[in-house]
């Protein structure tokens, strides 16, 4: 009797220890080393080194900071265009990321396409503040006070704005897409976002921690309410997105096993109307600019200005 008892304990113990380390590795605020990012990006897209450089010599790579609705400090990085322009990219980086790392969007918006670019770091990311990852949910919430920051922080009341996000961060813009957005938001560009948190993490859970949904998601998502009054049902791009009006492109790599491809066929088909999808051949997560950049630059710009210039 007493082995059994013990075993059942033993057992609960560990069913919550991986619940918990779930939760924790999910949610916890990253610590991603911005240095490291830079250095990152840099043997990954070589081109990124020069840039950066004379953008910080013309002081053209400058940090804003902004206020959420529930009092954190969130911090961002900009780029003006090198010609006054209203054609401005709200960039949203992915889980665990930070704006750094988004540098190459960055790029293809600043030096192709001649966009203002603005750089968020979303709650308990880089130098924002935030006791946990916010998923998309109420990162959605964040992107709307960037945006009615932006005039103020590119001294422009005119502005034309696309929001592009990749991984995490397009799951905030496809959570953002489905609510209300200001008249300057025109289209929303979202490469290789989940469905929902819940469906994120069963994934990650099932394949990476070989770990069932049942029981070790439902104890999760119970302990992410209890911890931080998160619930991972709810951060739902996928039901957000069936609410969208705006238009938007759906880009996914094809050879994705982190964000599975079969997602965005979901989101896609869950979106009503003005819907657009590229698929890049091979490509794996949030791999789709760094192994065809022309393509996805092409693809990005003749989306864009068939709505900025309507």
């Amino acid at each position: 009797m007493f082995i059994l008892l013990f075993s059942v304990i033993l057992l609960l113990l560990v069913t919550f220890g991986i619940s918990y380390y779930i939760v924790h590795w999910g949610l916890s605020p990253s610590d991603r080393d911005e240095k490291e990012t830079y250095a990152y990006m840099y043997s990954e897209y070589p081109h990124l080194k020069q840039w950066v450089r004379r953008l910080n010599s013309n002081q053209q790579l400058l940090e804003t900071y902004i206020w959420s609705d529930d009092s954190l400090k969130l911090h961002g990085y900009f780029i003006p265009a090198d010609k006054p322009t209203n054609n401005t990219a709200i960039v949203i980086h992915g889980h665990k990321n930070c704006a750094v790392g988004m540098l190459h969007i960055a790029y293809m918006y600043s030096r192709n396409l001649h966009f203002n670019v603005l750089l968020p770091e979303l709650r308990a990311h880089g130098g924002s503040e935030g006791d946990h990852i916010g998923m998309g949910w109420e990162d959605r919430k964040d992107i709307q006070r960037w945006i009615a920051e932006a005039p103020r922080i590119f001294n422009n009341d005119s502005l034309k704005i696309v929001v592009h996000g990749i991984s995490m961060g397009a799951a905030t813009t496809m959570m953002l897409a489905g609510d209300k957005t200001p008249d300057c938001v025109i289209c929303f560009v979202e490469d290789c976002g989940f469905t929902s948190a819940w469906d994120a993490f069963s994934y990650v859970a099932n394949t990476r921690y070989h770990c069932p949904t049942f029981p070790f998601m439902h104890l999760a998502n119970r302990i992410s309410k209890w911890k931080y009054g998160f619930d991972m049902h709810e951060a739902s791009a996928i039901e957000q997105i069936k609410k969208a009006e705006k238009p938007m492109l759906f880009i996914h790599g094809q050879n994705d096993h982190y964000v599975p491809y079969e997602m965005v066929h979901k989101l896609y088909k869950a979106k009503p109307r003005n819907k657009f999808i590229w698929e890049a051949p091979n490509a794996r997560h949030a791999r789709s600019y760094h192994d065809y950049p022309r393509e996805y630059t092409e693809q990005v710009k003749a989306f864009v200005n068939s709505y900025l210039y309507k």
